[in-house]
């Protein structure tokens, strides 16, 4: 349902936004690193970014490629600014890989420059062994060797790059076959942060918390860039713990109005037992998203006088979707991942290759100034992903005549048991919904009589049966839904940005 092509067309895309509001509100606060205890304001940021840019344009040539390999932390931000400025691209490390999965990124990124925290230091040098990276810095505790370059560095406000220019490579979380490099640019970078702010109302004095780690799209792109975009505040925090999350939505002195989580992140916050007492009256909302949230969860989360907003996204499109802002359209529309934002266009297409129409099961397909060129040093799989110009997510949902879209699932996650279509996601809603049962996740298996029929992995809170699952679902799905095999482990195995890897799960059921 295209709604944005025009204005799209017309975005150049291309605003220094922190020089910006460094001239006109160089007193506000554009960010603190929480666990430094360190504020920046944003005439303090840029003159950060202006010195860090003067660093990098005399060590590396345009085009150069920037590890950084840290938790969240203000540095991040200044070198990921500086790098825009400076036409080098950014290569955020996700810290929670081994050295070996590390290692493997930076072979396809081929970074001349690797800035480490010392907490990494043992993924960090099995990472580079044999890679041939020319500079490489090691930041400690009271040894911050990036900080100490930057201040010793003359300011430069870089070149004028252009607006497809490519400013940072995001790697997908490999649920699947070998992690893909989203090249993001200087437009996609600018329209995400826009859709980001518009969906989600941010406004200029706005105070958003993140937790999110900045090697996301939604942390780094969604999250500080909207904020420092519409000129709020982003307070950055090194590590998701649910009780400090909400003591700091909750303290009047940081006055957080917006917080992003995944799924997961929002039912430990719920499960976690300072929730009660916690005073969540000044966030606007908790835009959550990642995986669609059970209708049980946005209502406990409406009682509790929190706004749910769902929402769709990802790496290559930046933000898709969004719930608007409103109690009655979030009770309404729950389960739904919201409207369109407005710098993207989307699609649904069948299988067949047709238009979807209202209510029936498509895959999405975006296009819009958000939207990658594709993929680092994979021109076949680039090729693949687009048709006539359109991004094909490989995400299914289905639309309805009001225009909210609701994620199905993952496309190659829909399983055909007796010739019925099953989504997994469908099934997994309906296992949140009982008491004993933490997460769930559904995969296709072969399956002798009907082709394919579903296994779920339950990790549960309580002990519970295999009948106590499926009993669940009795009555409340078709009878082909059903799974037929029902197995308890202790966690999923999840990617960096928290998808369950159901690659894992189909090698498991295989080697049992």
């Amino acid at each position: 349902m295209p709604n944005s092509s025009a204005f799209a067309a017309s975005v150049h895309g291309d605003i220094d936004f922190i020089a910006y509001h460094a001239r006109g509100n160089g007193a506000r606060i554009a960010c603190v690193d929480l666990p430094e205890n360190r504020s920046l304001t944003f005439r303090e940021l840029d003159r950060l970014v202006a010195q860090c840019t003067g660093w990098l344009t005399g060590l590396l040539a345009p085009g150069a490629r920037v590890g950084f390999l840290a938790r969240n932390c203000a540095d991040s931000l200044v070198l990921h600014f500086a790098c825009v400025r400076a036409g080098v691209i950014f290569q955020p490390l996700n810290w929670r890989l081994s050295g070996r999965e590390l290692g493997i990124l930076l072979a396809d990124a081929e970074p001349e420059l690797l800035i480490y925290h010392s907490e990494f230091e043992e993924s960090a040098l099995e990472a580079l062994a044999g890679q041939g990276v020319r500079h490489v810095i090691r930041c400690s505790p009271g040894d911050n060797r990036f900080a100490a370059a930057v201040e010793a560095s003359a300011p430069h406000q870089g070149g004028d790059f252009g607006p497809e220019a490519p400013i940072t490579l995001l790697y997908t979380s490999g649920t699947t076959g070998k992690p893909k490099g989203v090249i993001v640019t200087r437009r996609n970078a600018w329209a995400t942060a826009f859709n980001f702010a518009m969906a989600n109302e941010v406004a200029p004095r706005d105070v958003l918390l993140c937790d999110m780690p900045l090697f996301h799209v939604a942390g780094l792109f969604g999250v500080a860039r909207a904020a420092l975009f519409m000129g709020a505040t982003v307070l950055i925090s090194d590590r998701f713990v649910p009780a400090v999350a909400l003591a700091r939505m909750s303290d009047p002195r940081l006055r957080v109005t917006h917080y992003f989580a995944v799924p997961q992140m929002a039912a430990s916050m719920l499960q976690d037992p300072s929730f009660a007492g916690s005073d969540l009256s000044r966030l606007k909302a908790l835009v959550i998203g990642g995986a669609p949230l059970p209708k049980s969860v946005v209502e406990r989360l409406l009682a509790g006088g929190v706004m749910p907003i769902e929402g769709y996204g990802l790496s290559e499109g930046g933000t898709v979707l969004a719930i608007p802002l409103d109690r009655d359209t979030v009770i309404a529309k729950a389960g739904t991942s919201g409207v369109t934002a407005p710098l993207i266009d989307v699609r649904l297409v069948t299988s067949e290759g047709a238009e979807a129409a209202d209510g029936e099961v498509g895959e999405i397909w975006l296009k819009g100034p958000s939207v990658t060129p594709g993929y680092w040093n994979q021109p076949d799989v680039t090729a693949k992903s687009f048709s006539d110009g359109w991004f094909k997510t490989g995400d299914a949902a289905r639309r309805d005549g009001d225009g909210f879209y609701q994620i199905v699932d993952r496309w190659k996650d829909m399983y055909i048991s007796g010739g019925e279509n099953v989504y997994p996601a469908e099934i997994e809603a309906l296992l949140a919904e009982h008491p004993a049962i933490v997460e769930a996740a559904v995969i296709g298996v072969p399956d002798p009589q009907w082709g394919e029929s579903g296994c779920v992995y339950v990790v549960a809170a309580a002990k519970i049966e295999a009948a106590d699952v499926l009993g669940h679902l009795t009555g409340r799905i078709a009878r082909y839904k059903m799974p037929k095999h029902v197995a308890f482990v202790e966690t999923l195995p999840r990617t960096g940005s928290g998808k369950v890897k159901k690659d894992e799960l189909r090698s498991a059921f295989r080697d049992r």
